[in-house]
């Protein structure tokens, strides 16, 4: 990954010509227009629809004087970026209007770094969010499970558990954020009891506590033994590289059992590292060190310098090593993944990056269909984490690529779509692991030949709205690892 950002920061320096041919090089930046100047100049070079913003044009400054001039116009870092972004949802919210859906900005770069890693201010409750009637602004929130260790799994609230309020106050469409999501660490779930179809409050409630959690995604690891079948599961819930030898130990696991067949649970995925992503893949094979897993697609001036001068770069290859430890492979010719509309990003990447190499049978609900990368960019003379301007935290997530498989193939924007359909329902929820539960006693069913759809519940429906991790985008995230300190230093 090092390789391919310092050949951008080489090409920074052949074709940024805002910054070569100014006639005014010693003119400063305004200390109040820094955060500003650090957005624009980020985004110019990296964003992937950099060619489609005209206020980000490479010529559309003549110098740093008319730059200063246009960001003096935005009181805000947040509206600016906004401004800047290629049809962002704030500005499009309407379904299939957006095209960037998935960029955004952070005040406090450590809150953003800890999230991409799996580590929050968390009670422990993730939980997905859902109308009370199709065209009702009140939400009802489900419980899907309780991270281990954390608040939440002292207390009296499981998987399944239903949820109207906090602090006494109805959940609605414009005051979620603030309620469950805000800056007040302590809270009470309101509990609901569904009766005949309707969510009816039942007196009872938990008081919750958000303390600094890290949470492993590795949240079920084990063997189910179905006839001649020993069949490997395991529930992943993020790609984070800091659990990266634990995943590879997850997966020796499973291959010292000799399991026989493998069933992947993404459903509450919404992503991670790229770097991760090609490493599970290559545990889940073992058959195909050195072959294309993806490729990414970057925008036009960067792409025609990696293409002219190191294509290879642009590459994501199966792997037999972490570091220099083996990777523990499966060598499996068909995997089953199971999926939900909170599935997304780096897991979306799993799915579609295995499928030219071996049968992939998706199991569950469309996919939430994120198939562009970021990288985090800091405000620093290179945009890596290397003397950053200490006077702000400061950082951004924009979308930098786009990524395809090894076949070429990327254009799921709006989905990946089930080889199975089996949506979750409040009717239909059962113990994770358990082999009662709707979509893993399907695919177990499917492994042996046994399987039959269960008719669903004719109980109460949800359909999604919004859950725990992707609420403001902070989890769905597919990206690659920081860009390098020094190089522009290194290659003066």
């Amino acid at each position: 990954m090092k390789t391919k950002f310092k050949y951008i920061i080489v090409f920074l320096l052949a074709v940024f010509t805002f910054q070569s041919c100014q006639d005014q090089d010693d003119i400063a930046v305004p200390s109040n227009l820094a955060i500003n100047d650090f957005i624009w100049k980020g985004l110019n070079l990296y964003y992937l629809w950099q060619a489609e913003v005209p206020n980000l044009s490479d010529d559309k400054f003549a110098n740093q004087v008319a730059l200063n001039t246009f960001l003096n116009g935005y009181h805000k870092p947040e509206t600016l970026f906004q401004s800047l972004l290629y049809k962002p949802v704030s500005l499009y919210p309407k379904p299939g209007e957006a095209v960037d859906r998935f960029s955004w900005i952070v005040s406090d770069y450590l809150e953003l770094e800890g999230m991409l890693q799996g580590t929050t201010n968390n009670n422990g409750v993730e939980f997905g969010l859902s109308r009370k009637t199709p065209t009702s602004s009140e939400l009802i929130g489900w419980v899907r499970y309780i991270i281990p260790n954390s608040n939440a799994s002292t207390k009296n609230i499981k998987r399944g558990d239903v949820f109207y309020g906090v602090n006494g106050t109805q959940l609605t469409i414009s005051n979620y954020q603030a309620l469950l999501f805000g800056s007040n660490n302590d809270y009470t779930l309101n509990l609901a009891d569904i009766n005949g179809g309707a969510y009816t409050p039942n007196g009872k409630s938990v008081a919750l506590t958000k303390t600094v959690l890290d949470e492993n995604p590795i949240l079920i690891n084990k063997v189910i033994v179905s006839g001649s079948h020993k069949i490997g599961y395991l529930m992943y819930n993020g790609f984070y590289s800091n659990y990266d030898t634990q995943l590879n130990d997850a997966f020796g696991t499973l291959k010292s059992q000799g399991i026989t067949d493998f069933i992947l649970d993404l459903r509450y995925n919404g992503g991670g590292s790229i770097q991760t992503a090609a490493r599970l893949a290559s545990m889940i094979t073992g058959q195909f060190t050195g072959q294309v897993f993806a490729k990414q697609k970057w925008n036009d001036k960067i792409e025609s310098y990696f293409n002219a001068n190191n294509p290879e770069s642009l590459k994501n290859l199966f792997t037999d090593k972490i570091g220099t430890t083996a990777i523990n492979s499966l060598n499996m010719t068909k995997v089953y993944i199971l999926t939900s509309k909170s599935t997304a990003s780096a897991s979306e990447l799993v799915i579609n990056g295995l499928k030219p190499y071996i049968d992939v049978v998706q199991i569950g609900d469309i996919t939430v269909g994120k198939n562009v990368g970021s990288v985090t960019l800091y405000d620093s003379p290179d945009f890596g984490v290397s003397n950053r301007n200490p006077s702000h935290r400061y950082a951004m997530q924009p979308l930098v690529l786009k990524i395809v498989n090894g076949a070429g193939f990327g254009d799921y924007q709006s989905g990946l779509n089930p080889t199975f359909q089996l949506a979750e329902t409040l009717s239909t929820l059962d113990v994770l692991g358990s082999t009662t539960e709707p979509l893993l006693i399907l695919s177990i069913g499917k492994i042996t030949g046994t399987a039959k759809i269960k008719q669903q519940s004719s109980g109460i429906q949800f359909d999604y709205f919004q859950d725990s991790k992707s609420v403001n985008g902070l989890q769905n995230q597919m990206y690659l690892d920081k860009a390098p300190e020094g190089l522009l230093k290194a290659l003066e």
